[in-house]
C-alpha cells in the first residue's frame, strides 16, 4: 500500500450560505490523500499502473467549479468521483478550506476534512 498527496490545490469558487459569498466567490484549499496499491507502478514505470495526480487535480477543480452551499456538500462530490473513476483508490481523505471566510473575525481559514474507503 501507498500514499499519493495532491496538496494546496488552490482555487476560486463560489460556495457559501450566503447570496454574497456565492455572487462574490473565494479563495479555496484543497489537498487530497489517497490509498493505493502502488508496487505495480513501482515496478512497471507506467502511468496506468497508478492513480494519476493530474485525474486528481483535475476532479478537484472540476468539483469545486459547482457552487455549492457547504464544504461537505463539494468534498463528498470529489471523494464520490474519484471511488467512481480510479478503481485503484482504497482510501482517500480530503481537506477543503475556505480562506479568509466572512465569519466576523481575523480567521486565516476554516477546513472540513473529510475520509472515505472504497466500499467492498
Amino acid at each position: 500500500m501507498g500514499t499519493i498527496k495532491v496538496e494546496n490545490i488552490r482555487v476560486f469558487a463560489n460556495h457559501g450560505c450566503l447570496k454574497e459569498e456565492t455572487a462574490i466567490g473565494s479563495d479555496y484549499r484543497v489537498d487530497l490523500e489517497v490509498k493505493a496499491d502502488l508496487k505495480a507502478s513501482a515496478k512497471s514505470d507506467e502511468l496506468n499502473d497508478t492513480v494519476d495526480y493530474v485525474f486528481l487535480n483535475k476532479v478537484a477543480r472540476e468539483e469545486m467549479s459547482k457552487p455549492s452551499k457547504l464544504l461537505e456538500t463539494v468534498a463528498q462530490r470529489i471523494l464520490t468521483r474519484i471511488f467512481n473513476e480510479d478503481k485503484m483508490v482504497t482510501k482517500a481523505t480530503i481537506s477543503v478550506s475556505k480562506i479568509n471566510p466572512p465569519i466576523g473575525g481575523d480567521v486565516e481559514m476554516v477546513t472540513i476534512k473529510m475520509t472515505e474507503k472504497r466500499k467492498k
